[in-house]
């Protein structure tokens, strides 16, 4: 088998090539919001994959992460390892190529979801706090612990990954926790952390290292606003249910 893209035919124009005219036709006229999820896709790996059929690998990376927030949260080796899969050639220059586009597309928009929570107060935020959370969180398939810390106007100062763990399971040092917010000068901070089950249902470990972090702020007049918990099936606010 031989890398990628392989060049148009002497030929003529392949024959998908009126699909993708076509495809930038609809999605000109009557806007991207009204494409499904895997032409979407196929628009977006036109410029990587320029001769070949987009659509079946569209359709196979949302069957194989879930959705576009799945794509968006996987490891460039399994994008391009899906990318080889369905055009049938070996890993190489266009699968990398393509795997890379996809994450830079992705990692755009992390970051665009990010500034509305990064500019304005966190708190009055929340609509926008919930979104970045799900954005960085709800797809990863191991736990990761991350704390937001806020100035005294609740303007985020860092988001900090605080650690990352298996599939169920993330250490959290307390001490460690607030010994940061003073570094930063941070008298306020919400904990985020995610279920990688997809469940954003609170463990009993979960409300007692909340309480044990909020105990330890205390002492030192650092708040904990709230612990949120990231799962495919939403986010959970420890403080909404009334456990911390």
């Amino acid at each position: 088998m031989t890398d990628a893209s392989a060049a148009p035919s002497k030929k003529g124009p392949p024959r998908h090539a009126g699909h993708r005219e076509r495809l930038r036709e609809r999605a000109t006229r009557g806007g991207i919001d009204a494409l499904p999820d895997y032409e979407l896709l196929e628009l977006l790996l036109f410029r990587s994959i320029p001769y070949r059929d987009t659509k079946p690998l569209a359709k196979d990376l949302l069957a194989r992460f879930g959705s576009l927030e799945g794509i968006g949260a996987a490891s460039h080796a399994a994008i391009e390892d899906q990318v080889a899969r369905t055009l049938g050639f070996a890993r190489g220059k266009a699968s990398r190529a393509a795997a890379l586009d996809l994450m830079l597309i992705f990692d755009t928009a992390r970051r665009v979801a990010r500034e509305p929570a990064s500019k304005r107060p966190v708190i009055s935020s929340w609509t926008a706090l919930l979104a970045y959370v799900r954005v960085a969180l709800q797809h990863e398939p191991r736990e990761q612990f991350r704390v937001l810390y806020l100035d005294q106007k609740n303007q985020l100062i860092l988001d900090e990954i605080q650690n990352r763990g298996t599939v169920d399971h993330a250490p959290v040092y307390p001490r460690e926790v607030i010994r940061r917010a003073l570094e930063l000068s941070s008298k306020n901070m919400i904990l985020v952390h995610n279920h990688p089950s997809g469940d954003p249902t609170p463990s009993r470990a979960d409300i007692d290292m909340t309480r044990l972090i909020v105990q330890a702020g205390q002492a030192l007049s650092v708040t904990v606003h709230d612990h949120l918990i990231v799962g495919r099936d939403g986010v959970t606010s420890l403080k909404q249910l009334g456990l911390m």
